[in-house]
């Protein structure tokens, strides 16, 4: 589990890549800057690992795109402590840079074999997420609701209701929506019925399976 001044020094080119692509939030470039991706992947990606790239993870899965991970970042407007609701773990990634933003993180993940992974490796990169769940994403986490917001870190064919449900009013939901490609969407909670619609451009996602495997 080593971190070297090389991996430091590759984090901060890819710093400068992400800023060159339009993300100005300091808050999510200074997490990117600190959180070693290359202890997230499998070691034969080590060399690959601060590369704007998704790579395999197991199960079927992907570690998304940095630049994915910033941009979706940024659309949440993390604040500290914002209680967050995290749709689908992964390789935790995403987690380790909304925990490094100082958002409480509950994060729900349906393969089994990721979610074990993945609740090995957060206490030895001292990563401390409020919340990790193996469970069906498209239920959310009725029982910790409500969220100032929800990040979905796979294609989604529709919005599940109960995700909606279960973000404050002021709240911003972030889902990529589509099957084949899929449109980046933020959802702003506007009172008890109305959320106001922001698209975002194509993205590619693992696509948002229910219950859990």
């Amino acid at each position: 589990m080593e971190d070297k001044a090389k991996h430091q020094g590759l984090r901060n080119q890819l710093v400068s890549i992400l800023e060159q692509k339009g993300i100005t939030d300091k808050n999510v470039l200074a997490a990117i800057k600190k959180i070693p991706r290359h202890l997230f992947l499998n070691s034969s990606f080590e060399a690959y690992a601060y590369q704007d790239k998704a790579f395999p993870i197991g199960a079927g899965q992907t570690i998304s795109q940095p630049y994915t991970v910033a941009f979706q970042s940024q659309l949440l407007e993390v604040k500290k402590e914002h209680k967050i609701l995290e749709i689908g773990t992964g390789s935790g990634y995403q987690t380790a840079v909304l925990c490094s933003m100082g958002a409480k993180v509950y994060s729900v993940e349906r393969q089994n074999e990721l979610f074990k992974k993945t609740s090995n490796l957060f206490p030895k990169l001292n990563i401390r997420p409020k919340h990790l769940s193996f469970g069906d994403g498209y239920k959310g986490l009725p029982s910790y609701a409500p969220f100032d917001s929800i990040i979905v870190t796979a294609g989604a064919p529709f919005i599940p209701q109960p995700l909606m449900s279960q973000l404050k009013i002021g709240g911003r939901l972030v889902i990529p929506l589509g099957e084949e490609v899929q449109i980046m969407t933020l959802l702003i909670r506007k009172n008890e019925t109305q959320f106001e619609k922001h698209e975002f451009g194509e993205f590619r996602f693992v696509p948002l399976l229910e219950d859990k495997n």
